[in-house]
């Protein structure tokens, strides 16, 4: 698989028919809001007047992160492993909002310090693409090499292949590490240019003292770091995760291939702004699901210029935003392909 991606613009030939489909519906034009514009969207990713979901995917990835022992973080490096095994298990806030949405789940180990142990559900679906037992240190060293970077990059890119060809046309991402939000704040702040203060947050629940500790070793990862002039892809080495570089081969490979991606928190967005940097037509294939309470997830949404659908102060990750938002993305279709025409109903549309 090759690092080089080709994602277009999308094509807009389409958005008056769809348009016009939306307005002749029984409603007053525009009364469904934000429901209209995403149906559009999707029609336009799709390139098809009625488009639909088939075969939608949540895929949670997980990695750990050097950092995690140096004290970013309120609990111990061990937590993703666990969660891994709960993932497997079914017990997880995911695994809930993913079967109550109608949505296939997949928990892909990008770089879990250990052995993910558990039992497995068939409705699960478990993939070791480890690249590594984790990543360095980024406070004292870059996180990961340019070979592991593409190795990760790659290995999403692969994976989002194989579900698009079994049928997968929409997918949403999330993601499990402890120190990962460290890892986001670190991306965020180089490629978006915000100061760090801004991005820093509690993460899994520091109080203000670990916060406080936590943009302190933060900054010395800054430090370490300044006076040189850094690519989106040297950002990603140096600070990243293995779980937030194979999001960022997902995400640009999903664009590519003209899938619907749901953008879930904080985490995922950080994926997000790496894919952009490279390419910037990815965003026409995102739907932003939430704001999360994560302090940077609203400053990284402005700097894209993008509006979420929901607003729920979830900080959990996972991808349970998707998940969540995935219900409205298809109340958004139905509304377009079952709701009645005016002429079909045989209701008078607007004066003229």
């Amino acid at each position: 698989m090759t690092l080089k991606f080709s994602i277009h613009p999308l094509d807009r030939t389409l958005a008056a028919t769809v348009q016009a489909r939306l307005d002749s519906r029984t409603k007053p034009q525009g009364s469904l809001g934000r429901l209209e514009r995403l149906a559009l969207q999707v029609a336009l990713i799709q390139r098809r007047e009625r488009p639909e979901l088939k075969s939608p995917r949540i895929v949670v990835f997980a990695g750990d992160h050097g950092a995690a022992n140096a004290g970013v973080s309120a609990f111990p490096q061990a937590v993703t492993v666990q969660m891994v095994a709960n993932f497997r298990a079914g017990g997880a806030a995911i695994n809930v909002l993913a079967h109550q949405s109608g949505l296939a789940m997949s928990v892909v180990d990008a770089g879990v310090a250990s052995s993910c142990f558990g039992p497995d559900r068939s409705e699960v679906e478990f993939i070791d693409a480890k690249v590594a037992r984790g990543t360095a240190n980024f406070i004292e060293e870059a996180a990961m090499t340019a070979t592991q970077r593409e190795a990760a990059i790659s290995a999403g890119a692969e994976l989002v292949h194989k579900w698009h060809g079994a049928g997968c046309n929409a997918i949403g991402f999330g993601e499990m590490g402890i120190g990962n939000t460290a890892s986001a704040s670190l991306i965020t702040h180089a490629l978006a240019d915000i100061p760090l203060a801004d991005v820093v947050g509690p993460g899994t629940g520091l109080d203000d003292a670990g916060v406080a500790r936590k943009r302190e070793l933060l900054s010395q990862a800054v430090a370490r770091v300044a006076g040189r002039s850094l690519s989106p892809l040297d950002v990603l080495a140096e600070f990243g995760g293995f779980e937030i570089a194979m999001m960022t081969g997902a995400f640009l490979a999903a664009a590519e291939l003209g899938m619907l991606i749901v953008v879930d928190g904080f985490i995922t967005n950080a994926a997000l702004l790496v894919a952009h940097a490279l390419h910037p037509a990815v965003l026409d294939y995102c739907v932003f699901a939430h704001c999360s309470a994560e302090p940077g997830h609203r400053r990284q949404m402005a700097y894209l210029g993008v509006q979420p659908l929901l607003e729920l102060e979830l900080r959990l990750g996972e991808g349970t935003g998707a998940a969540l938002a995935f219900p409205l993305i298809r109340s958004a279709l139905a509304l377009m392909n079952e709701m009645a025409g005016f002429a079909d109903a045989g209701v008078s549309n607007k004066s003229t």
